[in-house]
């Protein structure tokens, strides 16, 4: 059976974190139900040109608007493996450390912290405030994953692609659907 995974891209920058969660849920053959916020089409465009949103649709088994709150994965009987925000704002963290289902994306995000499936938030910011530090606690509280684009540094990495490439993968390893998708550390020689 093929694995689904909802995907939700909000308006933080790191469009490109998106693209390769995309990317990389593709190549490991899993179904991508797709949610874009306003803002995140706006950065997608932004940060990677007029082409981003037809590529990270095309990728995309299924492309729901962010106001359908009837779509198939605003119910938990809908049968995804996870959810991965990413990029992930500050009002999405929030919104959904609160259970303020106002639109798909954070609705999809509550549904899976209600069934107990993973929930992969990038959260995208920084400084952060104590306001944002008290959301990812909660998030955390209720079950979800708070992982932060930190870079690999140890694995040296020379481009924005391959900073994208490993964050993205760290987050795909976390729904464990398929064998490890990032680069691990090793000791030298």
């Amino acid at each position: 059976m093929t694995a689904r995974v909802i995907l939700g891209v909000s308006g933080a920058s790191g469009a490109l974190l998106a693209l390769e969660v995309a990317r990389i849920l593709a190549r490991i053959g899993a179904e991508v139900d797709l949610t874009l916020s306003p803002m995140a089409e706006r950065t997608l465009e932004l940060e990677i040109g007029p082409e981003a949103h037809a590529l990270i649709v095309g990728m995309a088994t299924r492309l729901h608007g962010i106001r359908d709150l009837g779509a198939s994965i605003a119910s938990g009987s809908c049968p995804v493996a996870g959810m991965i925000v990413a990029p992930c704002s500050m009002r999405s963290l929030a919104a959904i450390a609160h259970g303020l289902d106002d639109n798909l994306l954070t609705r999809a995000a509550g549904v899976q912290l209600k069934e107990r499936r993973p929930l992969i938030l990038l959260a995208r910011e920084a400084p952060l405030t104590l306001a944002h530090l008290r959301n990812m606690t909660a998030v955390t509280e209720m079950g979800g994953t708070i992982l932060p684009p930190v870079p690999a540094f140890y694995l040296r990495p020379e481009t924005t692609l391959e900073i994208a490439a490993q964050i993205a993968a760290r987050a795909v390893d976390l729904l464990r659907l398929a064998p490890p998708q990032a680069a691990a550390w090793d000791t030298p020689g």
